[in-house]
């Protein structure tokens, strides 16, 4: 089962990777990292639950051993 999971985080960030470049390609369509990330980030809550969550990755990857 943690492959699975492992595995969706993986491509949820190879998708990522995908909508970034495509924002490169076509800016008009999508709108580039940067211009996104800066409207997210103008709001506390959500700068705040962006390192919460980012915590929460931390923790469950790199402290938690896995379970057999």
């Amino acid at each position: 089962m943690r492959w699975v999971t492992i595995a969706g985080f993986v491509l949820c960030g190879l998708l990522i990777v995908a909508l970034v470049i495509q924002s490169q390609r076509r800016p008009e369509r999508i709108a580039p990292l940067s211009s996104l990330l800066d409207r997210v980030m103008a709001d506390r809550a959500a700068r705040v639950t962006i390192l919460l969550f980012w915590w929460w990755i931390g923790w469950h990857f790199l402290v938690t051993p896995p379970t057999a």
